[in-house]
């Protein structure tokens, strides 16, 4: 309990800090939210300051904030980005991703490290980047669709290949249970696209501004139940999180626009605003920073990691890129989609868990990953300009 209190103190006044250090920045460099999480939550944590220690209620809450993250970024996806040629690219570049890294890792570490590692690096953070993407007005233009597309199967992608093959079972057996996650969650989007829309709607107008707030208990009774079945069948319970955000956003397709738009503001209040923050921040205090400080190698390991995961996920992720993109857009592109961290932290916490990798290699691998959403979306929105989705040109996508 000594250590708990100083921590659910500590944790929201870095959460607010954060934004107010990104702002006071914002007219000179412009720098995610999450990279001042990270940062103040390693100077807070045990490795530092030590103002912040690691407890079983703050771990916790920082796997509901990765949960909701999740969430989130599956209620953002936009399914026409998945027609035609971006849907194809996409999904082709990241089977590119995965190959390249499992093989490139296997040739230092063959067996099970070599899959950590090569999934970790065909990740794209799709709950990271739209923020991101949202704030620079990029969301609804071609580019910002296609980057839909790029991180929703960066994210999908690898959770479906933790699934299969780092359960501990075999990837026949996991197929099978995978099988079964997938027409219990098809059933869950039949229902959600079958489900009268009228009296339902109703109730969340009707609760909207009340102590009912219906939609909101809805949004974590889907969380609930996906999440819920995903540990029941040992898979990896983003893997449900990200399910449910697909089918919350197809229940709320027919609603009033207005109606939408409170509901989702209250869901990214309650995401970005209390429980992913947590989630990053307590990233941070977890980060096992002396174990890069006290070996020269493996600091040097991580920047080197930066440079495998650009050239893995990055140029891959070029082939989506939309119609007619320009040189300097392509390239956005391929830093956008090498930005990772969260599929990176799950990762390698079950690889550690299963003796399969050492705290000190999660490190290189996170640190990796810090470093990609502290530079990489940085380099990405220069590269791309001062461009807003009333003033951005738009480019038809070729659906041949």
């Amino acid at each position: 309990m000594d250590q708990l209190e100083p921590t659910l103190l500590v944790i929201p006044l870095l959460a607010v800090l954060a934004p107010l250090l990104a702002r006071s920045l914002s007219q000179w460099v412009r720098v995610p939210i999450v990279v001042f999480e990270l940062v103040l939550g390693i100077i807070a944590g045990p490795a530092v300051l030590g103002w912040a220690q690691p407890s079983y209620f703050a771990d916790a809450l920082s796997e509901f904030g990765l949960a909701m993250l999740f969430f989130v970024a599956g209620s953002e996806i936009e399914f026409s980005a998945f027609r035609g040629r971006t849907g194809r690219r996409a999904v082709f570049g990241w089977l590119i991703s995965l190959t390249a890294g499992v093989g490139l890792a296997w040739v230092l570490f063959p067996g099970e490290v070599a899959i950590v590692v090569g999934i970790a690096l065909c990740s794209t953070a799709l709950g990271t980047i739209l923020p991101i993407l949202r704030d620079a007005g990029e969301l609804r233009t071609p580019f910002g669709k296609a980057m839909g597309a790029i991180g929703a199967v960066g994210e999908f992608g690898p959770l479906i290949a933790i699934s299969l093959f780092l359960g501990g079972r075999d990837p026949g057996f996991e197929t099978i249970v995978l099988a079964i996650f997938g027409v219990v969650s098809g059933l869950a989007i039949w229902l959600a696209l079958r489900m009268p829309r009228g009296a339902m709607h109703r109730v969340v107008n009707g609760t909207l501004h009340t102590s009912g707030q219906f939609a909101i208990r809805v949004v974590f009774l889907i969380l609930s139940a996906l999440v819920a079945l995903s540990i029941v069948l040992d898979l990896d319970m983003l893997l449900g999180a990200f399910a449910a955000g697909i089918v919350w956003r197809l229940l709320m397709r027919d609603a009033d626009e207005s109606d939408r738009t409170a509901v989702e503001s209250k869901v990214e209040a309650v995401a970005f605003g209390f429980l992913v923050p947590v989630f990053f921040i307590y990233t941070g205090v977890t980060f096992d920073l002396s174990a890069l400080t006290t070996n020269p190698i493996l600091l040097l390991a991580v920047p080197v990691v930066l440079i495998v995961l650009l050239l893995v996920r990055g140029l891959a992720s070029m082939l989506a890129a939309p119609p007619g993109s320009s040189r300097r857009d392509r390239i956005a592109v391929a830093f956008l989609g090498a930005t990772a961290l969260p599929i990176i932290v799950a990762v390698t916490a079950i690889g550690v868990d299963e003796d399969i990798l050492t705290s000190a290699h999660a490190s290189v691998l996170i640190g990796a990953g810090m470093l990609s959403v502290l530079l990489f979306p940085l380099i990405a929105m220069t590269l791309r300009g001062e461009r807003s989705a009333r003033v951005a040109a738009p480019l038809e996508d070729d659906l041949a």
